[in-house]
C-alpha cells in the first residue's frame, strides 16, 4: 500500500489519487473452499447453478429458479459478486491471476522494483498509478486507444511523477504465464514491464435482488444492515454485491455475518421446528425440487 503521512500532516492529494478505484482480489475456487473447510466440488456445483430468478413463494419464503430445477428456502442469502470489463488485448487470459492482477492494494508488493503497465482510460487510473508508485520502478499508463478521460489537473500530476500515458490501442501481451516482457502497442512498439494492473470497471450483479425489491446505493450494490439483511423482510446480501471494501477476506467475513443473521432471523419463526431432544441425530439434508 501507498507510504503513510507524517503524523499530523493533512492530505492534500487530489480525490482521485487518494481514494484509487481498487479491484477485489481472485481466489481460485479450490484454494477458498479448503480455506473454508468446503469439498472444492460442492463449491464448483453451487457456482454452477446458473441463478436465473428469484420470487416469493406465496407462503412467506422464496423460490430461486436455476438452470437444474427450483430451489426453495425461508430465507435467502444473496452473494453474487460483481462482473468485471477486461481489456481486449491479445494473451490478456493466458497472463490473468499471475502477471495481470486487479488490485494495488493487494497485489502491490508484487511489483516492487519491476516495471508496470497500468491498463485503463477512466480519471480513476490516476490514483491507482500513483498507488503502484510505492513499489515499482516504473509506472506506464496505457488507455488501449481510448482518449485519457482525466483533466489537466490529473495529466500534470502523472507528469511530475514521471508516469507516461500512452494512448495506443494495445495489441497483445508478449512473454510466458509468470514470465511477462512487455505490452506490445499499435504500430509494434512495445513498453517493457514485467506486471500489469488493469482500471476498468466492474459492476455488481444485483438482478436477483432488485426482482425481489431490494434497495440499492447510489453506486448500484444492494443497501444491507449491521446483520447482512436487505431492506426486503427475509433477504440477506453479503460481499462484493454489497458496499464497502471488495476483498475476499472482507466477502468471506461478510458471508459468515449474513448467514449468522439469516439463522438468528429464524429463531422466531413459527414454522421454525423446535430443537432435536437429547440423542437424536440431525438428519437435514438439502436438495432442489427438480425442474
Amino acid at each position: 500500500m501507498s507510504r503513510p503521512r507524517p503524523p499530523g500532516q493533512a492530505d492534500t492529494r487530489p480525490l482521485a489519487v487518494r481514494y484509487p478505484l481498487a479491484r477485489p482480489p481472485r481466489l481460485s475456487l479450490d484454494g477458498f473452499a479448503a480455506s473454508a473447510g468446503l469439498h472444492p466440488e460442492l463449491v464448483r456445483r453451487l457456482v454452477k447453478l446458473g441463478l436465473i430468478q428469484a420470487t416469493r413463494d406465496g407462503a412467506g419464503g422464496f423460490e430461486v429458479l436455476t438452470e437444474s430445477g427450483r430451489l426453495l428456502g425461508r430465507r435467502l442469502v444473496l452473494a453474487t459478486g460483481v462482473r468485471d470489463e477486461f481489456p481486449e488485448i491479445g494473451g490478456f487470459f493466458d497472463h490473468y491471476g499471475a502477471s495481470v492482477v486487479h488490485c494495488p492494494s493487494c497485489d502491490g508488493y508484487e511489483a516492487k522494483g519491476r516495471q508496470v503497465v497500468a491498463i485503463g482510460w477512466s480519471e480513476q487510473v490516476v490514483g491507482f498509478a500513483l498507488e503502484l508508485l510505492g513499489w515499482a520502478a516504473e509506472v506506464t499508463v496505457v488507455t488501449d486507444g481510448r482518449r485519457f478521460e482525466g483533466d489537466d489537473g490529473h495529466r500534470r500530476i502523472l507528469e511530475d511523477r514521471g508516469v507516461a500515458v500512452r494512448e495506443e490501442a494495445a495489441l497483445e501481451l508478449v512473454g510466458a504465464r509468470g514470465a511477462l516482457r512487455a505490452l506490445r502497442l499499435e504500430g509494434g512498439e512495445e513498453i517493457a514491464c514485467q506486471l500489469a494492473f488493469f482500471s476498468i470497471a466492474h459492476h455488481p450483479v444485483t438482478g436477483l435482488g432488485e426482482q425481489l425489491g431490494c434497495e440499492r446505493d447510489q453506486d448500484g450494490y444492494l443497501v444491507v444492515d449491521a446483520e447482512g439483511a436487505t431492506t426486503v423482510p427475509g433477504v440477506f446480501a453479503a460481499g462484493d454485491v454489497t458496499p464497502g471494501l471488495q476483498l475476499v477476506q472482507v466477502a468471506a467475513g461478510s458471508g459468515a455475518v449474513a448467514g449468522i443473521g439469516c439463522a438468528m432471523s429464524l429463531e422466531n419463526d413459527p414454522r421454525t421446528p423446535p430443537p432435536l431432544p437429547p440423542g437424536v441425530e440431525d438428519q437435514v439434508q438439502v436438495t432442489s425440487t427438480g425442474s
